[in-house]
């Protein structure tokens, strides 16, 4: 095994050999000990086989490190958690108006517009220092979806037409920007139009060491589709309840009474729900 290089199927169909510095990072920077990594990474390598899929190998390392640190392994699970957010994209632009309130924004969602043409809804309205910024949510199910050029051609285009009448029509603040949010990546092309047009994007890990990653974990806004404590139908149900993170189920811990919960699973959640809450560090 040792000699011999595995190829592992990435979800997007593209090959590359099995790293085990790659698996060790991933893990790492869930927060898992050195004696953990060396554990899971021993577990794991045994079960390898020419053309595993890299999924298969993170449903492995997650199963394992969920016995060793439950709190780990909800970050581990960080990114997939932001998938199973769908199948609408309402919760993810919850999940974006949060981080945009720590920041110091006041925010509010799907508000409708006037622009010089049509009426646009927008995801996230966000207001800070006497500007106003329109922030548009691509929330994608499939993580092979990537946001071309067209998408913030499209965006950009939204913008212009309804910063043209906020402007000129007595408003309060001073409608700067436009923002483009998604929970996959853009193409080179994209991000090179952003920054001709002056379009903020965020995504996954763009800006790097300041995507939406980096900024979940520095918050402590962790979704509840990471708590590993929670099956995937309870996890649909809270958020059908508006529950989308783990700080409002800490606030509202009752909102697991229609869960038929017994007490003994109801304090399980909740000690993850305070564990997974004590992370942030604004």
């Amino acid at each position: 095994m040792d000699d011999k290089i595995i190829v592992v199927k990435k979800i997007s169909g593209d090959l590359e050999p099995f790293s085990i510095q790659k698996l060790s990072r991933s893990l790492k920077n869930s927060g898992a000990s050195e004696e953990e990594i060396e554990k899971i990474v021993d577990a794991v390598k045994p079960e390898l086989y020419d053309g595993i899929s890299s999924n298969l190998i993170y449903k492995k390392a997650f199963r394992i490190l969920k016995k060793y640190n439950r709190i780990c392994a909800s970050k581990y699970s960080l990114k997939r958690a932001i998938f199973e957010l769908g199948p609408t994209g309402f919760p993810f632009e919850r999940l974006i108006s949060a981080l945009l309130r720590q920041k110091g924004y006041k925010t509010k969602i799907g508000e409708i517009l006037h622009g010089e043409c049509i009426t646009h809804e927008i995801d996230v309205l966000a207001e800070k220092d006497g500007n106003t910024y329109t922030i548009e949510c691509k929330f994608h199910q499939n993580p092979t979806n990537v946001n071309n050029v067209k998408i913030p051609l499209y965006i950009n285009s939204r913008f212009i037409d309804v910063q043209k009448v906020w402007n000129n029509s007595g408003k309060t603040t001073h409608l700067k920007q436009g923002w483009l949010v998604t929970n996959t990546r853009f193409t080179k092309d994209a991000i090179d139009y952003a920054k001709c047009v002056d379009l903020t994007l965020l995504s996954w890990d763009y800006p790097k060491n300041n995507g939406i990653k980096n900024n979940i974990d520095k918050y402590g806004l962790y979704p509840i589709t990471t708590l590993t404590s929670l099956t995937k139908k309870e996890k649909i149900q809270l958020i059908e309840k508006d529950i989308i993170l783990v700080k409002e189920l800490s606030k509202m811990p009752e909102s697991l009474n229609h869960l038929s919960f017994s007490e003994k699973q109801k304090a399980l959640v909740l000690a993850e729900v305070r564990k997974l809450c004590s992370l942030s560090h604004p």
